[in-house]
């Protein structure tokens, strides 16, 4: 990763300090700049400037620091690792931190360290570099879509009446895992029958019967990537109410993502799927059309109704409508796609037409 690059969205700031607390408040950026594959770094820092880019972590992450190639200082009490940020600081006058992944408790701490300094958030600079991907991101993200794609395959077939949500969601995580994920990219959402209905549902104990809906939303993490599909089956046969919901959604789809290129807006991109559906369907599609994959499985907002967005070359994007009609069911159908110049990539291959268990 070209570290500089993260200095072409902010001239104001000298340096950029990505500053990790415990395990619940590690930046990714940190992973992002460093590409580091191993390790976790709790209470670590990672100091960029212009023409330099170190880490500074403690004796536990050396090996999974020095494997990066970066420049790396040891400490070995806390102490040591507030010396070391002062001394690298030293000569600069504006520090940028990325305000939207720092706690107060963060915050607070390196304003002690050095509270000389003139503090810039950089926080749009740093999600406007990571938007569009470079060519090694993107072989991760396609690592990622193939083996939640070809997972799928093999989780259908632990598909049978009296499963629960939850069982088949780890039977999920089971096959992504078989085939080299790091693990989900996300908690796995399974949803049978009038609970499809709920866009963000939490798999419980509710088991599978002949006629439910089957939602199976999910994502594998492949080198600290993303990817993020989402599928929905019938158990048994389909009636004429559930055909005709999933092939209005398979068809929003597939005219939304045929607009997608680069130059276009993503207001547009969504405008085309929310007309098809709110002709038959209307206000059941309740939630933005896409929104960006990387490190993160909601990586940036990208096709929404309310949101102009510029699509981009080597952006990431995920197109998912939805009908959502409570106590029937819902359906969705979601893919990730890479933007082109002339067009996008569709890279997640998981089969789109309807499957009846």
């Amino acid at each position: 990763m070209d570290y500089k690059k993260i200095f072409d969205y902010t001239r104001r700031a000298d340096a950029i300090i990505i500053f990790n607390g415990g395990e619940e408040s590690i930046d990714k950026t940190f992973f992002y700049l460093t590409g580091a594959r191993s390790g976790i770094f709790e209470n670590s820092a990672l100091i960029v400037t212009r023409d330099s880019i170190k880490i500074v972590t403690s004796k536990l992450e050396e090996s999974a620091a020095r494997e990066t190639g970066i420049e790396t200082l040891i400490f070995n009490k806390r102490s040591e690792m507030e010396d070391i940020i002062r001394n690298e600081t030293k000569n600069f006058d504006s520090i940028g931190i990325n305000y939207s992944s720092m706690t107060l408790s963060l915050y607070r701490d390196l304003m002690r360290m050095i509270p000389d300094k003139d503090f810039i958030d950089v926080s749009e600079s740093i999600l406007e570099a990571r938007k569009i991907k470079e060519p090694e991101e993107l072989e991760k993200i396609k690592n990622a879509a193939k083996i939640a794609s070809d997972a799928l395959q093999d989780a259908i077939k632990k598909i049978k009446e009296g499963i629960t949500e939850s069982e088949l969601a780890s039977e999920v995580a089971y096959s992504m895992m078989k085939l080299a994920a790091t693990g989900p990219s996300f908690n796995t959402i399974v949803a049978f029958g009038k609970n499809s209905a709920i866009p963000h549902y939490s798999p419980g104990d509710k088991r599978l019967r002949p006629g439910d809906f089957v939602l199976i939303d999910y994502g594998a993490l492949y080198n600290r990537y993303c990817s993020d599909v989402t599928r929905t089956m019938v158990f048994g046969r389909a009636s004429q109410e559930q055909r005709d919901i999933y092939e209005t959604v398979k068809e929003a789809q597939q005219k939304s993502m045929d607009a997608i290129k680069a130059g276009k807006n993503g207001r547009d991109i969504d405008a085309i799927a929310r007309s098809i559906i709110d002709e038959k369907y209307p206000g059941k599609f309740i939630h933005s059309l896409g929104h960006g994959v990387g490190m993160d499985v909601h990586d940036h907002p990208a096709l929404s109704p309310s949101y102009d967005f510029i699509l981009k070359r080597n952006m990431v994007v995920t197109v998912e409508p939805g009908i959502y009609i409570p106590e029937t069911g819902g359906v969705r159908i979601e893919d990730d796609v890479i933007v082109t110049d002339s067009g996008h990539t569709r890279i997640t291959t998981a089969p789109r037409d309807l499957i009846e268990l």
